[in-house]
């Protein structure tokens, strides 16, 4: 009964400039939230030390953006029908642009975690209407170019944000990493106001779902704290941990049952009665991980075993995320080709696998030259998988679910990216200490090419000035320092290896999505 008033009602999009300000206005606003996810991290020694936090305390800074993204993204399909998208849009960027501001002039930790969690809420809000917006903004038949184009900022703002937050730490202080916001968030504000509509055949829901909502923020936010703070408290050593996760397993049981028994709920789980939108939510984990997990342990890696700066490292992600920007437009015209997602998806798959099998093999010698190859292989491989995996997803479902199923899609992929962080965490830490079990073993006074070695940096340091006592102990430093960064990077490496074996995982995925031969890419219109 509701499919039909929509047949009679043409559907009017947006062209020329009007459409591409709407765009540009909507992958503004989802680059600024993704940005804001990690242009905090390279700042955070410099925040502590300002605000007088501990480096435990400071985390929080992250962590409190992080689960009030992932409480918000899925229930902004209901909140946009129920204020109106455009009503919604606009409020969460001046909520957004209003948290940045108190971020940048809070003097305490409490103060400033607060507004980070504002923030998110805004932050949130923005990321999944920015995507319905541009998909919305194309005919169907295009919908793989909307997609090419949402995707191309799902990368970059993650990318740009190290680069980004570590110059402006660097040049001005740490204030101005949130206060950068507020020219673009007002430039935004009246945009959206211009030109954001209302989604078509958008029903405002007669009620609000205060239980379900109460689930949700319970059962997310739980999840995504033992994520965020599982490595740092022991995991099920703490009992706060383990409170937190019978906490979130309780409410998300709860949240389930009522989102199945009423007529009005605030996300509709019902949608993943669709077999692809629970392949695409699988396929979506997976790419979070690889995403956040990647980009996570890079930056890591490269400082602390291979010496280079957080400049320097954010200055070469840059080029790997401009790959992806000149791929995704090719993504979509292969898509709208008529080319099946799958094939796309089994490239990207492959050319993501090669990156990180390459990266398990690096050495102390390594340097910018041998990574620029992965860097590129791993652009263009987020570049095949992202658009296609929601594309196939999504196909076949009602319009008027897609808001739905595109909240829903973001939130498993920000789940996605902080389980990838965590089960990095825990490896590296594991890994860590078995290789230097491992190592300890061959680092003794009986060992000829460790006495060689320490007389060598003995006589290097007598030489220069130091007396027999202090250089022998700086020599057997300096010795320590290079079996940690020897065995740090043997941890990385595994590290990686283990990333690539979980990348495995999405081919046999990819062969279990049902793919109808001539539909188009994304979104029949049922």
């Amino acid at each position: 009964m509701t499919g039909a008033p929509a047949l009679k009602t043409p559907i009017v999009y947006p062209t020329g400039a009007e459409k591409w300000i709407l765009v540009i206005t909507a992958i503004s606003c989802a680059i600024l939230e993704l940005l804001d996810t990690t242009i905090v991290n390279v700042s955070l020694r410099e925040i502590s030390g300002n605000v007088g936090a501990t480096t435990t305390e400071i985390a929080w800074v992250v962590t409190a953006y992080a689960i009030s993204n992932v409480i918000i993204i899925p229930l902004t399909s209901m909140l946009s029908d129920f204020f109106g998208r455009r009503n919604y849009f606009t409020g969460s960027v001046v909520i957004f642009t209003i948290a940045s501001l108190m971020c940048g002039l809070s003097t305490n930790l409490w103060t400033l975690v607060f507004w980070r969690f504002v923030q998110g809420l805004g932050g949130g809000g923005l990321l999944s209407t920015a995507q319905s917006i541009i998909i919305g903004a194309f005919p169907p038949e295009k919908i793989s170019t909307a997609n090419a184009i949402f995707g191309m900022g799902l990368i970059l703002g993650p990318t740009f944000g190290p680069t980004l937050g570590g110059y402006i730490t660097d040049n001005f202080s740490w204030h101005w990493i949130f206060f950068v916001n507020i020219p673009i968030g007002i430039t935004a504000t009246i945009l959206s106001f211009r030109y954001v509509t209302n989604r078509p055949g958008a029903v405002k829901p007669r009620k609000i779902d205060w239980w379900g909502i109460l689930f949700l923020v319970m059962s997310v936010g739980s999840i995504q704290y033992v994520l965020e703070e599982g490595t740092a408290e022991d995991w099920f050593e703490s009992h706060e941990i383990t409170a937190m996760t019978i906490i979130a397993v309780a409410s998300l049981a709860a949240f389930i049952i009522r989102e199945l028994k009423i007529d009005y709920p605030a996300v509709n789980i019902r949608l993943y009665k669709n077999y692809n939108m629970i392949m695409g939510s699988i396929m979506n984990f997976l790419l979070g991980l690889m995403l956040f997990g990647t980009v996570f342990i890079f930056p890591l890696f490269v400082q602390i075993s291979l010496g280079w700066t957080a400049t320097q490292t954010g200055m070469f992600m840059i080029p790997g995320a401009l790959c992806t920007a000149v791929a995704m437009p090719l993504v979509g015209r292969l898509l709208g080709g008529g080319m099946n997602p799958k094939t796309v998806i089994l490239f990207g798959v492959g050319m993501t696998f090669t990156f990180v099998m390459m990266l398990a093999f690096s050495s102390p010698d390594s340097s910018e030259s041998n990574f620029y190859l992965p860097f590129v292989l791993r652009g263009f491989g987020m570049a095949f998988m992202m658009s296609p995996i929601l594309s196939l997803a999504v196909q076949g479902l009602n319009p008027k679910d897609m808001p739905q199923a595109i909240g829903l899609a973001n939130m498993i992929r920000q789940l996605g990216g902080s389980v990838g962080i965590a089960l990095i965490n825990v490896y590296l830490t594991n890994t860590n200490a078995l290789v230097r079990g491992n190592m300890i073993g061959y680092i003794n006074q009986y060992s000829d090419a460790v006495s060689e070695r320490i007389q060598l940096l003995t006589q290097n340091f007598l030489s220069k000035g130091f007396d027999s006592v202090q250089a022998t102990e700086m020599a057997n430093r300096q010795m320590e320092g290079l079996m940690t960064r020897q065995q740090m990077l043997i941890s990385y490496n595994h590290g990686f290896f283990m990333v690539a074996c979980l990348i495995l995982i999405c081919i046999p995925v990819v062969f279990l999505i049902r793919y109808k031969k001539g539909a188009k890419a994304v979104v029949a219109d049922h």
